[in-house]
């Protein structure tokens, strides 16, 4: 069973502690994901071979948190995450998949002296609005804005149904416009058959945060699970690489 903990809004978030040593890893999970997929269970069993703390959760509305999917939208998930690293003590290192990615970023931007380093898998930065907003067709919007909700086909299981609330809530929460500073060692990993995140945003992102130490690796034929077993010991390699830049 998962601890729980509740956040300043009051939302039940679940998580999942590894005691180790620190710095503490934080896997950051993807739009409608949970902390029990592969990529998730794959670093804590590395964390823990390693001895290394180590925390994944689950956003409210995913997996075994409180409240529902569709009342969430991207700043409460990065509230959630902010809880449940407030609860860490010492520096972090934040693994971020997919959404996970893009809230990564904005947790960076909001408390960098906590993060020691970064690591995203297909990271999807301001995706509510160069992604879904900008596909959207003017009979969608209209829906959208008329019904404040539309249902979009999913490659992963059930329609993902988008509330007006997630699209106008995100434009608050964009991280390509401004100037974003990530002073401290960050790998980007990316599929080149990602069919939900193309290589596009990944060149676009790495142009655009600036720091010292920041690579992009792309992984040809990988796609956006990033769940096989050479991408998942990509992943570990990239956060060990990270501990490693940092002295950890």
């Amino acid at each position: 069973m998962p601890d729980m903990l509740t956040t300043p809004q009051g939302r039940r978030i679940a998580f999942h502690h590894t005691a180790g040593q620190g710095p503490t890893v934080v896997f950051l999970g993807g739009f409608k994901s949970d902390m029990g997929g592969t990529k998730a269970v794959h670093l804590q069993a590395w964390a823990q071979a390693q001895g290394r703390a180590f925390v994944r959760f689950d956003y409210s509305g995913h997996g075994e948190s409180s409240e529902a999917f569709t009342d969430g939208a991207i700043g409460d998930w990065c509230a959630d995450a902010r809880a449940v690293l407030d609860m860490i003590d010492g520096p972090l290192v934040l693994v971020g998949s997919s959404m996970g990615g893009w809230i990564s970023l904005l947790c960076a931007r909001a408390m960098p002296q906590r993060i020691a380093g970064l690591v995203t898998i297909a990271a999807a930065p301001d995706f509510t609005e160069d992604s879904m907003w900008a596909s959207f067709d003017p009979d969608q919007r209209d829906a959208l804005m008329r019904d404040g909700q539309i249902a979009l086909p999913s490659d992963y299981g059930d329609p993902y149904i988008i509330t007006r609330r997630l699209i106008e809530e995100g434009r608050n929460q964009l991280v390509l416009r401004d100037p974003l500073d990530l002073p401290f060692p960050v790998r980007f990993l990316q599929g080149t058959a990602d069919m939900d995140v193309d290589v596009s945003v990944a060149m676009r992102l790495l142009d655009h945060v600036t720091g010292n130490d920041v690579r992009l690796t792309l992984v040809k034929g990988a796609d956006h699970r990033f769940s096989d077993p050479d991408c998942l010991a990509l992943m570990t390699q990239a956060v060990q690489q990270v501990l490693d830049r940092i002295g950890s």
